[in-house]
């Protein structure tokens, strides 16, 4: 089975890079404190890469 990734914003994106803004709504993350769940896959390792400094990532066990 996959693992998933939970994906936590715990800073505002409000001042940073176009790039960086855009990468956390992509991420489905619209309102701080609001948590996600992603695949574990290259292309979602590499959005949460781009934005590290914004999130908090816990991995989770899929059932």
């Amino acid at each position: 089975m996959a693992t998933k990734l939970s994906v936590t914003l715990k800073h505002s994106p409000i001042g940073r890079p176009l790039n960086q803004r855009k990468t956390v709504v992509a991420l489905g993350l619209r309102k701080m404190q609001m948590t996600v769940v992603h695949e574990d896959t290259p292309v979602i390792r590499g959005m949460i890469n781009r934005v590290k400094h914004l999130v908090e990532v816990t991995v989770v066990e899929a059932e």
